[in-house]
């Protein structure tokens, strides 16, 4: 397995985003969000740099419960 859907932002409408999956063989939790403007890039970038290999999106509060999934699956619970 590698990737692993986890969940989708329950008010998202025929968008499909904002979307979270987990990547079991990188280790990593993917998020699939709203791209942030450039005026809240400049306020995330007074407590350091955004690096051209990275980026800020933008999630809803709603989804705490599936990126909690997505923390319980980087640390091996077992996830549905």
């Amino acid at each position: 397995m590698a990737l692993r859907f986890i969940g989708i932002d329950p008010n998202t409408g025929d968008d499909e985003c904002p979307t979270v999956w987990y990547d079991d063989k990188a280790d990593e939790i993917v998020v699939q969000g709203w791209k942030a403007t450039e005026k809240l890039r400049a306020k995330c970038r007074e407590t350091g740099s955004i690096p051209d290999s990275e980026d800020v999106v933008r999630l809803p509060s709603r989804m705490v419960p599936i990126l909690r999934r997505a923390c319980d699956a980087a640390e091996g619970a077992d996830v549905r």
